[in-house]
């Protein structure tokens, strides 16, 4: 039997709220790049970003396996 990755998506998890945060990163990103384009800020915001888009992403690939499977069974 494989190992399977299984997602609990409650409260300040849901993807609506990361995608807020994420929204949010992005115009600080997209700010701070204007106003300092050599700043350290900047790589630990697009790392920032990329997690969160990662766990997204993943978040919703479980939420589509699970409806998929749901609809396979019937």
């Amino acid at each position: 039997m494989r190992a399977q990755r299984v997602w609990n998506v409650t409260g300040a998890t849901s993807t609506g709220q990361l995608q807020s945060r994420l929204d949010d990163l992005n115009k600080r990103l997209s700010q701070l790049e204007g106003r300092h384009p050599e700043s350290n800020k900047i790589d630990e915001l697009k790392s920032s970003a990329l997690s969160l888009s990662r766990e997204i992403d993943d978040i919703r690939c479980a939420e589509a396996t699970a409806a998929l499977r749901e609809l396979l069974r019937k």
